[in-house]
């Protein structure tokens, strides 16, 4: 059983920068943010099969980055020029030892408990 941590949510101000951190407890081959907002569906955010193929949400791309840190089995969200819209619960999945898609919630059968992010103005 694949134990998620995550780490780094914050309140910051609109167009300000974040990093969240992902700790998996053994290597895991895809893993993946998704974010859920109040009264919202969870939303897929970005992905990364080990530190190859980053995917993005459409509303992400071009702000978000996402790596791993292999070594230290952590997925890494760099967050830039974050908007008001952003404002979410963001959850850590994982996938494996295989993983056939990357943007459902179906894909992953691994979840961490999320970590809160706030854009405010």
């Amino acid at each position: 059983q694949v134990q998620l941590v995550e780490s780094g949510g914050a309140s910051v101000q609109d167009g300000g920068s974040l990093k969240l951190s992902c700790k998996a407890s053994e290597y895991i081959k895809c893993m993946a943010w998704f974010r859920q907002a109040p009264g919202k569906g969870r939303e897929w955010v970005a992905a990364t099969r080990d530190d190859n193929e980053p995917t993005y949400g459409a509303s992400v791309k071009d702000r978000f980055v996402v790596s791993r840190d292999m070594a230290k089995n952590t997925l890494i969200l760099q967050m830039t020029s974050l908007k008001l819209e952003d404002t979410a619960n963001y959850i850590c999945a994982a996938a494996g030892p295989s993983c056939r898609c990357v943007t459902g919630s179906g894909c992953y059968n691994y979840w961490g408990q999320g970590t809160q992010v706030t854009v405010s103005s």
